[in-house]
């Protein structure tokens, strides 16, 4: 069941195992990073290069051959995708009462996730992007 704690110490009261603790702290961590992480790539989308005038292929193709961006947007996919599943994880233990149900809703949804993050880690390492010619 997932921890109602909003302060450090209860949660580490609260906590089952350090694990569970250290997911908490998590949740935190990663809601903040995303928070500015999300910003940061509206801002540079939309005020510094801009989004209407200068969104195009070459552009993208631009952005997608640097490793700098590579990494912002592989970290900005792979945090909200930790984010959302370990809240998903939350959900699940708290509204499937039936272990064995429980049990195979999270590892469909655990093979999803995996394969979403390859596939999405794929696309953004995985690819040669070249410009129009």
């Amino acid at each position: 069941m997932a921890m109602r704690a909003r302060r450090f110490e209860e949660a580490k009261r609260l906590a089952s195992s350090n694990l569970e603790l250290a997911w908490w702290i998590f949740m935190r961590v990663s809601g903040v990073l995303l928070v500015f992480l999300v910003l940061g790539h509206l801002y540079t989308r939309a005020v510094i290069f801009d989004f209407h005038h200068d969104l195009n292929y070459d552009h993208m193709v631009r952005v997608m051959n640097s490793v700098t961006w590579k990494f912002y947007n592989w970290l900005l996919l792979f945090l909200s995708i930790l984010h959302g599943t370990n809240g998903l994880r939350y959900i699940i233990d708290d509204y499937i009462a039936s272990g064995r149900a429980r049990a195979w809703v999270k590892i469909i949804v655990y093979t999803l996730v995996f394969l979403v993050t390859a596939f999405g880690t794929l696309a953004l390492w995985g690819w040669n992007y070249q410009p129009m010619e």
